[in-house]
């Protein structure tokens, strides 16, 4: 009898053990249980604030050109990059709120802190875009390209409460994007492999409607009652967003701050310099490995976010110059040309997770249908054709305008967005997925913040871009002016500067294949992997990891 009772006691306390996960805390520190916390129940909650502070940024960011441009003044290339820069300054800080996450604040607390950040930017543009002594006045810059009507930039105050209402919103922004991403990923088991990928594609699907909301509804606010209500609403979404972070408070499972991610880094090179085996475990190596192989992954992600970077400054402006009426009393503001591709992915995400992975993964034997560097892969491939497209058609309407003082309709750029579109389901979604199963505890935001920081290095590369083109090309140019010196398409070189574009992405794209090939993924961190999978995703068994561990593990002789 007393073997059965100990065999009875030994069995109810490994239920217990399994009901409580000591990795994950509850929002009093405790240990969190598997059937109060975490699970979609929880994740929904941060999928509401992915979707309104995706459609609040989304309604700023996509139809900023217009305002800087049309209400401050500020030159065509010069509005371009004050968007790209804003941009890429919201992707970089993501680094920032990433590695706050991970080392002091956990992600909850990030969040709930900078979405405030966030919300105070949004009030302040509102303000700005409401009061005209906050402004230059008025003037048309598609006509006054001669400057005869005088239009003034925005300088001074004016130009100064701009800049620090657009980087409130950036720094907000940009410390709750990994957070997001990484908090709602770390409601499930990295055991649960097929629950992780769902979830990733639902939070796309979630930042696909924050988008089409943003383009469709808010771009119309904006257009017809005024910037000052446009960025209102903005405001609002970002409040609702917030409310549901907090509501979801007493399901979610939390990840306690594990100190400063940079400090393994100091410790294995110190390491590599004196005994590697007395100043760093082999967490802290294993740490450092990841970081550094997933380096050459994220750099060919970079060329992808300058393709996106022109679908939301020059392609903008690209509607402006071309029929946009539907009807006589109905026209479609530029910037909401970029829902295009959102409206057919909230159709083509679900159809993707309920039919392209499961038939896939009877072929491949992965849960996910593809691995996700494949994924990637597909993506970088088909944003080639997005430039390709967007080159075609701009050559095309500007030849028209010149030769025959003809407008074509706005339609005619929708394929540079549904090819975009599609390509960033495979590559935005890969690449997020791909970072988060290859970190360790305590760099989940972290490693989740280099996706949105090669957004950033993308904006930044625009910007650059922009500026050498016009640079070269006008001291090439008989008419010393560059390709996208004017503020008059018809004048500019748009066309050949997306050929560049579409050069540089394919070129990108044989890059990629050369690192994806030399990756592979660390077992240690795949505990569900499949031999067949394990065989699929080690190409060749060829490691970077081990070939950088090798440096790293080095002692002097």
């Amino acid at each position: 009898m007393d073997s059965v009772e100990k065999t009875r006691e030994l069995k109810r306390d490994s239920m217990l053990s399994l009901d409580v996960d000591e990795t994950a805390v509850d929002w009093r520190g405790r240990p969190c249980k598997a059937n109060k916390h975490g699970g979609m129940t929880a994740a929904v909650f941060v999928l509401g604030l992915q979707a309104f502070e995706m459609t609040a940024i989304a309604a700023v960011g996509n139809n900023l050109i217009t305002y800087v441009f049309n209400e401050m003044h500020f030159p065509l290339s010069k509005s371009a990059n004050i968007v790209t820069n804003f941009i890429g300054t919201v992707f970089l800080l993501s680094l920032f709120g990433g590695f706050l996450s991970d080392s002091y604040l956990g992600s909850f607390w990030t969040m709930l802190i900078f979405g405030f950040v966030e919300l105070s930017g949004f009030i302040l543009l509102s303000v700005q875009a409401h009061l005209p002594q906050l402004r230059p006045s008025p003037c048309n810059m598609l006509t006054d390209t001669d400057g005869t009507q005088n239009c003034q930039e925005a300088k001074g105050y004016k130009a100064l409460i701009l800049y620090l209402a657009l980087y409130l919103v950036a720094l907000g922004s940009g410390c709750l994007k990994p957070n997001i991403i990484s908090h709602g990923a770390d409601q499930f088991k990295k055991q649960e492999s097929k629950k992780l990928s769902t979830y990733f594609n639902v939070a796309y699907f979630a930042f696909c409607m924050g988008q089409l909301i943003a383009l469709t509804l808010l771009v119309w606010v904006q257009t017809h009652s005024g910037m000052d209500i446009g960025f209102g609403v903005s405001a609002a979404a970002m409040a609702v967003g917030l409310i549901s972070l907090i509501f979801g408070i007493f399901v979610y499972r939390n990840k306690s701050p594990r100190g400063s991610i940079f400090t393994p880094i100091a410790q294995v090179q110190d390491g590599a310099n004196e005994s590697p085996w007395k100043l760093c475990t082999v967490t802290q190596v294993e740490q450092v490995k990841i970081i550094m192989s997933v380096v050459p992954i994220f750099a060919c992600t970079i060329i992808f976010n300058t393709i996106l970077a022109q679908l939301q400054t020059f392609s903008v402006q690209q509607g402006s110059a071309m029929n946009n009426k539907i009807t006589n009393r109905f026209q479609i503001p530029p910037a909401s040309l970029q829902a295009i591709p959102y409206i057919l992915l909230i159709f083509v995400v679900p159809l993707y997770e309920i039919v392209f992975v499961p038939v896939a993964s009877k072929f491949t034997k992965k849960d996910s249908g593809i691995s996700p560097l494949q994924r990637v892969g597909v993506g970088l491939f088909v944003a080639t054709f997005s430039m390709v497209a967007a080159a075609l058609i701009e050559k095309k309407r500007r030849t028209a305008a010149l030769n025959s003082n003809q407008i074509l309709s706005i339609f005619w750029i929708a394929p540079q967005f549904l090819i975009f579109g599609l390509s960033e389901m495979f590559t935005a979604v890969g690449l997020i997925e791909f970072f988060y199963k290859q970190s360790l505890e305590g760099m989940q935001s972290f490693l989740t913040a280099m996706t949105y920081c090669s957004y950033s290095f993308g904006f930044y590369l625009s910007s650059l871009l922009v500026s050498l083109v016009n640079k070269i090309t006008s001291r090439t140019s008989s008419s010393a002016h560059g390709w996208l010196s004017d503020n008059d398409l018809n004048k500019d070189r748009l066309d050949l500067f997306y050929w560049l574009l579409a050069a540089l992405s394919l070129i990108n794209f044989f890059n990629y294949l050369f690192w994806s090939r030399w990756y592979s993924y660390n077992p240690s961190l795949s505990p569900t992997t499949t031999p067949h999978e394990s065989h699929g995703e080690d190409l060749e068994n060829q490691s970077l990891n081990n070939n950088i561990s090798k440096h790293i593990l080095r002692a002097d002789n």
